[in-house]
Formats: C-alpha cells, structure tokens, sequence
C-alpha cells in the first residue's frame, strides 16, 4: 500500500511520507470541520432543508477535494465559502427576494463559466501575472486573515460599536480554554513535535471536557444515520432559467469575481508556505487546480449547496506537512465519515480549533519577508493588500486594492514597462468592480 501510495502522489519526490500526509490531512479536516455545521445554519435561513443542505455541504466537499488531489496532486481542501454563502442567503435571496432554486441556478451556470475559462488558461494566466511582492503580501495577508478569523473564534477579539472591534473578556471559559490551547500548541510547534497542530486540537478538546469549563460538549454517541430523505429536497433542485434573467446578470458577476479571487489568492497564498511556486513565481498546474474550483461548483449546486471554494484552512494541512494530494484524500474521507458520525465531530469546540488558525498565521506571515520593503513602489501595494484582507474580511478585497496600486505606482513612477499587460487589465477591472458591485 505504502509503495502504491507513494507512486500514485510521488509521496518521495515530494519530500514526505504516508504518515505525515495523514496527519495533515486530519489536521485540515479538524480545522474546517465547522463547515458542515455552518453552511446549513446560514443557507436554511433561505428555506432549504438544514439536513439536505448538511448532505449537500459534506458530498460536495468530498468531492472538489478529490478533484483538486487527483488533479493536480496539491494539498488543497474545498468547501462551500464563508462569505460567499452569506451572500448567496443573506444578500441575494433574502435581500433582493431571488428564490434559492434560482440562487443555486447562478452559482450552477457561474461554475460552468469557470470551467470555460480554466480550460481556455485564462485564469492561470491571471495567476501567472500577479507579481511577485503581491503575491508574497497576499500569503502574509491570508495568515493575518486567517489568525483574525481564530482570535473572533476565540471570542478574544469581539466587535465594538465605538471602535470595530476590541478585546473580549478573557476571563470567559472559551477563550480562556482558547489561549492554554494556543499556548499548548505553541509550545509544541516550538519543540517541533510531529504533529502539533492536530496534537494541540485534541488536547485542547479534552481540557475542554473538564468540569471548570465545560466548554465542550457531552458525549452524546458515536453514529448517527443522515436523513437522505432531507437531501431530496435540495439535490437537482436549481432553477437555471429562472438563474438567465437578465436582471440577475449582477449578481452572477458578483459570485463569478469573488470566487475566481478567493481561489486564486487562496491558491498563491498556501503556495507561498510551500515549495509549490517556481522560480518565476507561477504556480504550476494552476488551470488544474482552478478547474478542481470549478468542478466543485458545479457539483455544489447540482447537490444543493452554495459556490465551493479553496479553503484558507488548507493552511493548516500544509503547515503539518502536508504537499502532496494525499492530504486532500485523507481529508475527503474524514467528511464522508462524519455524515455517519456527526456525534463524534460536533463535540470538538470552536476553541480548540481556534489556536490552530492563529498558529497557522503566524507561520504564513513569514512570506511578508519576500516583499521588498525598500522599493516604495512594491511596499505600498503589498502593505495594503495584507492590512485589507483581515481589516475587511475579504481576501479578494485585499487582492483588488493590490492591483490597483501596483501598476498606478509603477506607472507614476516611470516604471511602467515592468508591468504585465494583464495587471493593467486586472487594475481596471478591480477598480471598475468596486466602484459599482
């Protein structure tokens, strides 16, 4: 088994093993686990089914994962998009009262359209052209992005009405339980044990468990049998007529963008951790792994649920070690389990999960040293890029005000001619997206 494992994902040739790559592979599925959870709590405010859109979630995760694994053999994970569900429920069908048969028609047709553009390379050209100092600032943003969505988990960061956001009160069982388990993990990551991350997750479950805290939840069995008679009522549901009015152009465009930038900025900022990108910056097997985003589109909607995307918490798999599509397979299989043990996965707390995310951040900000932060012309667009994405919990926001910056400095400075043709068209289209989405 080892040797066809290591031939099918070239495990060697990648500088890892089997047991690293299940190790990252329980670590990325631990951090995003929530997922299945969450999704069906935002998209059932629409009137979909909560256990249907639950199926729908888990399959559909399943299944872009393997596609992202097998082809193009990058640890990658995908999952319906935070954000981009709340959109899909909060924003289109609950606020411009578009029915969620045709919601899920859009994200349909939205999907096929990025199978056009992957096959035709448009999009890993786009990925290609992004330079470099943005691309090294958009992986350091992620991690700010990515440790911000863990300290809210954590309850350690809490808004504010005065001020945005502020200091929770630490004193609170959760994030109390949330800094011994980033202290744990930290120190373990800091004594390089394998594993640390994955480690610290579980620990910080079962201190959880005790009495003082009671934070996370009861046992309360191991197997549960998922209601496939709640799927019927979101499988091939989507109205993709209904999704080709004329005045639902708009909001197609909006899930077309984001999702092509949360990928791609997603793509590049967990390559940045790795050895993935070449030595020109690009991304090979780009178009794949854009294609594997699409595909699980596409599937996603056909299955009942919102646009599927590259998931940051990906991160966290790669940072255990994984490099390899066998990480993503490890992580497949643990969603399709959990239809069946749901029990099992719903008592790990949001604050054990929490000091992953943070320790992850902390790893990918070191991609901030690739920026040259003596060439203004370079600083200023990587700069805002990082500030953005966590100040505005957008990475495609981070992503846009970029690549703006980045050729309007090169230009104004004389430096015109070092820009790539397609970053002036991306600037354009940015500015043109912000103005009026």
């Amino acid at each position: 088994m080892k040797s066809f494992l290591d031939e099918t994902f070239k495990l060697t040739e990648n500088g890892t093993d089997v047991k690293t790559e299940v190790l990252a592979g329980i670590t990325t599925f631990m951090t995003m686990a929530y997922i299945i959870f969450v999704n069906p709590n935002i998209l059932s405010e629409t009137g979909m089914s909560w256990g249907g859109v639950f199926i729908a979630t888990v399959l559909a995760t399943a299944l872009g994962t393997l596609c992202m694994a097998f082809l193009t053999n990058y640890p990658f994970a995908m999952a319906p998009g935070m954000g981009l569900n709340a959109f899909f429920a909060f924003s289109v069908c609950l606020g411009m009262g578009v029915p969620w048969q045709v919601a899920l028609g859009i994200v349909f047709i939205e999907g096929v359209i990025f199978i056009a553009l992957s096959i035709l390379p448009i999009r890993e050209a786009i990925v290609n052209a992004i330079p470099m100092g943005v691309k090294s600032a958009i992986g350091a943003g992620i991690g700010l992005f990515i440790a911000f969505i863990g300290l809210q988990t954590a309850e350690i960061v809490v808004g504010d009405p005065a001020t945005l956001v502020a200091l929770g009160d630490l004193s609170s069982k959760t994030s109390l339980l949330a800094l011994i388990g980033l202290i744990l993990t930290g120190v373990l990551c800091a004594l390089e044990v394998k594993g640390a991350l994955l480690l610290g997750i579980f620990g910080t479950t079962l201190i959880g468990a005790l009495p003082f805290f009671g934070v996370t939840p009861p046992f309360a069995g191991l197997v549960a049998w998922p209601s496939f008679g709640e799927w019927s009522k979101v499988l091939f549901q989507l109205d993709i007529r209904g999704a080709l009015s004329w005045n639902l152009f708009g909001v197609m465009f909006a899930f077309l963008f984001v999702d092509m930038f949360d990928t791609v900025g997603t793509l590049i900022g967990v390559s940045t951790q790795t050895d993935f990108l070449d030595e020109d910056g690009k991304l090979p097997k780009a178009g794949r792994a854009l294609l594997s985003d699409a595909i699980g589109t596409v599937a996603g909607a056909l299955f009942g649920t919102s646009t599927v995307t590259t998931y940051v918490e990906s991160a966290a798999g790669v940072a255990e070690g994984g490099r390899t599509g066998l990480t993503g397979v490890v992580a497949s299989i643990l969603f399709l389990l959990s239809l069946f043990f749901m029990p099992l996965v719903g008592i790990v707390p949001a604050a054990a999960t929490a000091p992953a995310l943070i320790i992850v951040g902390v790893m990918m900000l070191k991609s901030a040293l690739n920026v040259d932060w003596n060439d203004f012309t370079e600083a200023l667009p990587a700069f805002v890029t990082i500030a953005v994405m966590p100040l505005t919990y957008s990475i495609s926001n981070g992503i846009a005000l970029g690549l703006i910056l980045y050729p309007l400095m090169k230009l104004l400075t004389g430096q015109g001619n070092k820009v790539h043709w397609l970053v002036y068209f991306l600037g354009v289209l940015f500015v043109i997206h912000l103005l009026f989405a």
